[in-house]
This record gives structure tokens, C-alpha cells and sequence, in this order.
């Protein structure tokens, strides 16, 4: 399949091809450089993710929350003042 670019360097993606790779209009593409070709790859988000996995049992989101918060702030580190780091510059 071929396709012409424009003066502004766009390209339409053949219909076949995008129903082919799940393309919908505002998709996001990346553009790949391979040698002498050029490869084109849906990007996926999280959106696009969304339902993939079917969660275990109901789950409570607020109880969820509360764990994920958790673990963040067990993650965290808490510095000391600036007076008590000897030679330390301030930090910005």
C-alpha cells in the first residue's frame, strides 16, 4: 500500500491498517527509523489498558487508597533541617 505525503509531510494511514493495528483518529503514533524504513507503532496509555485485567474478589477503592498511600509514605524520606547537615548547601 502507498500513501503521498503532503506539503505540510502528512500522511493518511490506509484504512486497512488502521483497523489492522486498532488506529482511531487522535491516536498517538511513533515513528521508528530501521535502516532505510520507517516503522510505525501505536502507542499505548493506561487508558488504552483500562479493563485488561480483571481484578480479584470487589475490591474497595477507598481501602485501596488508603494501602496505596501507605506504602508511598513508607517510601518517603525525610530530611533533616538545613542547620543540622553540616556543609550542606541548601536544597532548592
Amino acid at each position: 500500500m502507498t500513501s503521498t505525503v503532503t506539503s505540510k509531510g502528512q500522511v493518511t494511514i490506509p484504512k486497512d491498517i488502521r483497523d489492522r493495528l486498532h488506529i482511531r483518529s487522535n491516536d498517538r503514533v511513533d515513528f521508528v527509523i530501521d535502516g532505510n524504513r520507517i516503522l510505525l507503532i501505536p502507542v499505548k496509555t493506561l487508558l488504552d489498558l483500562r479493563g485488561a485485567v480483571k481484578p480479584q474478589g470487589k475490591g474497595d477503592f477507598v481501602v485501596e487508597r488508603s494501602r496505596a498511600k501507605a506504602s508511598v509514605a513508607k517510601r518517603s524520606v525525610t530530611l533533616p533541617p538545613a542547620s543540622s547537615r553540616k556543609g550542606a548547601p541548601p536544597l532548592s
